[in-house]
């Protein structure tokens, strides 16, 4: 019988993948994640133009059904945060499968413009409660000890998502139509999600509770997690970066192939870079879950958000094909690795109590602005042109590095006082 406390985390440390809570939960949230992304987040993609076709709305009204979704998202954000630090992510997760999917099957039988909009809020609340920062908190709930590292391991099963939906809803809209598409994708994201949420998180590793809090702060790399003031107030500066950042990926998502249009390449050019960032943000969370493992967390933040404005500063300042190329693909190392940092960097610096609603609060502006950042850089393309837009995303872009820079030397400062 093992007495000594560093034997028993040894013990844990052994543990076989398929027994330890950490794997188990990683992999069954990241199918799941590829389900609940692929069929609510981005179903769109694929089926806007057969939902326009039919009902002959315009596509503009198509998409703001997902602007609905994404502001409902951030209003709800704070208070899912809390609810899942309450009463567990297992819940909430399992929960928010049922909503997405009633939201799916209801969206399949909309016939006017307001009931789609209305619909679209119930499946906004349903993607708060299961997408990313509801299973970054489920992770940390799971495996305190290695929170960032569960993180890193799930956002790789996340940059399949849009690729193999885009594939499985184009197949089934052929076949079936928009509305039976949507009432599948509804089967689908219940039949497959709700049991990966409820089995796949019902266990915790033991290692958390073996070491005291003082010995885990003296241990990790990241120092002890800010308290009083000070939290409030790397909470702040740190929604702030997100949110800058939030606007250029928020307009990239949705923009990407018009900006390489814009930028001289032909349609089918365009859209053939474009698919590069995935593949791009892949690489970009591999490198950080090889290599980034002995940087503290802001450090990897200070680095993928500074790459971005590089990335921008090649798109404005040439129009050669092979600048236009290493632009998408630093975009979207970008952006895979920003997935990371917003959920490692909190854990980081506040710790694992209450993360959930720490997430929530940070969640709430970046959702905002992604929601509103596609129309007001529409607005800004119709009213002064691409260039000038562009330039806007590399203001952006430049004060979010800026700002990630002067947190990171005042955090550092500030523990080096204590």
């Amino acid at each position: 019988m093992m007495s000594d406390p560093g034997a028993r985390r040894m013990s844990q440390l052994r543990r076989p993948s398929h027994t330890d809570p950490m794997w188990i939960a990683v992999f069954a949230l990241g199918i799941s994640q590829i389900t609940a992304w692929g069929t609510s987040y981005y179903c769109l993609g694929i089926l806007a133009s057969p939902i326009a076709a039919d009902t002959g709305w315009r596509r503009s009204l198509v998409f703001s059904g997902f602007t609905v979704g994404l502001l409902v998202m951030g209003l709800v954000s704070t208070r899912v945060g809390r609810v899942i630090d309450t009463y567990g992510a297992r819940y909430v997760m399992s929960l928010g499968t049922v909503v997405s999917s009633c939201g799916l099957y209801s969206l399949s039988l909309v016939q006017s413009e307001w009931s789609y909009l209305a619909v679209w809020a119930l499946i906004g609340l349903g993607m708060r409660l299961s997408l990313y920062d509801a299973a970054f908190a489920a992770l940390v709930q799971v495996t305190p000890s290695r929170g960032r590292r569960a993180i890193s391991y799930l956002t790789l099963f996340g940059a399949f998502a849009s690729s193999l939906f885009w594939v499985i809803g184009h197949f089934l809209n052929d076949a079936l139509g928009w509305r039976d598409t949507l009432a599948v994708f509804a089967l689908i994201n219940l039949v497959v999600c709700l049991p990966l949420h409820w089995f796949g998180l019902a266990r915790r590793e033991q290692i958390a509770l073996d070491s005291s809090p003082a010995e885990s702060a003296r241990s990790s790399l990241e120092g002890p997690p800010l308290k009083g003031r000070l939290r409030s107030v790397a909470i702040g500066l740190f929604m702030f970066i997100m949110s800058l950042n939030a606007f250029v990926f928020g307009v990239v998502t949705v923009q990407l192939v018009p900006m390489l249009e814009a930028a001289g390449l032909a349609a089918g050019a365009a859209v053939w870079v474009a698919s590069m960032k995935g593949v791009a943000q892949f690489a970009g969370r591999l490198i950080e879950l090889t290599f980034g493992a002995n940087l503290r967390a802001l450090t990897v933040a200070r680095i993928a958000i500074g790459i971005l404005p590089l990335a921008l500063l090649l798109l404005l300042s040439s129009g050669h094909f092979n600048a236009i190329v290493a632009f998408t693909l630093l975009l979207g190392v970008s952006q895979g690795v920003v997935t990371i940092v917003r959920g490692a960097v909190p854990l980081a610096l506040f710790g694992a109590t209450g993360y959930g609603a720490v997430l929530g609060v940070i969640a709430t502006p970046i959702l905002v602005v992604n929601a509103v950042a596609p129309t007001a850089f529409a607005w800004i393309v119709e009213r002064w042109g691409w260039f000038h837009a562009e330039v806007l995303l590399m203001v952006s872009a430049l004060a979010s590095f800026v700002a990630v820079e002067a947190m990171a030397r005042w955090v550092e400062r500030t523990r080096s006082r204590r």
